[in-house]
């Protein structure tokens, strides 16, 4: 028998002394010279003895597994039989090894973060938008309305020229047209600019409302938006028209 020649060392387990052994003896796990390697650590066990150290149920028990695996080695085999006896004890040296690597790692690497400080991230409100630097086409805005006009002109009766002397001229309050058009704007994110005029009945009151509407978007109370062919208001903010028209 070949005399052992490393030192004897404390192992945490019997399969850390198997990766020793193997690791000594330059072979692979996936092909475990298990007669040799059973020699050596049955010699180790003996050497832990003769040291009277403890031997652990562990280490026994793997001992008579190795003796196991190696009488069945001994016997001879059939290709077609049953896999190899020493397949279970090489995924179990297999899987030892990545925890030991793993826990090397981690250790290795425990400090790292240890004058690593974090700072929690600071709330910072949400900046309101900006429509000061709005931008809209006043030729589209009019052009706009003369649709609007010629659309109110098909419902309207016969134009008021025609009653000259009989009736009066229609007075029309610029307050009413502003809580028409406030009516349409609030509580909605956007509005034709058609459909703000719908309930009007007469141009007096359509032309009004048209010059509140450019009053409102000339204090950004209003936002005007050119979308393909059609124009479209939002409300930004609620304020008071004072220009009487």
């Amino acid at each position: 028998m070949q005399e052992l020649s490393f030192t004897l060392e404390i192992f945490e387990g019997p399969l850390e002394l198997l990766l020793h052994l193997l690791k000594k003896n330059k072979v692979s796990i996936y092909d475990i010279p298990i007669e040799k390697i059973t020699t050596q650590y049955l010699a180790y066990l003996e050497k832990m003895q003769a040291f009277d150290m403890e031997l652990s149920s562990e280490f026994l028990l793997m001992a008579s597994e190795l003796l196991c695996i190696k009488s069945k080695m001994l016997l001879p085999r059939h290709e077609e039989e049953e896999e190899d006896p020493r397949k279970n004890l090489a995924d179990r040296l297999l899987a030892y090894q990545r925890m030991k690597t793993a826990a090397s790692f981690l250790k290795e690497h425990e400090g790292d973060g240890r004058f690593v400080f974090y700072k929690e991230p600071d709330h910072i409100d949400e900046a309101p938008p900006d429509y000061s630097g709005q931008a809209f086409d006043v030729e589209q805005l009019i052009a706009a309305l003369g649709d609007v006009l010629i659309k109110t002109q098909r419902r309207e009766p016969p134009p008021k020229t025609s009653f000259i002397g009989i009736a009066g001229h229609e007075q029309v309050s610029s307050a009413s047209c502003v809580s028409h058009i406030k009516g349409r704007l609030s509580g909605r994110k956007r509005v034709s600019f058609k459909e703000v005029f719908y309930g009007l009945d007469s141009r007096p009151k359509i032309v009004v409302s048209f010059l509140i509407i450019l009053e409102m978007i000339r204090l950004s109370l209003v936002k005007a938006e050119i979308r393909g062919r059609e124009i479209y208001l939002t409300q930004i903010k609620d304020g008071e028209i004072t220009n009487e028209f």
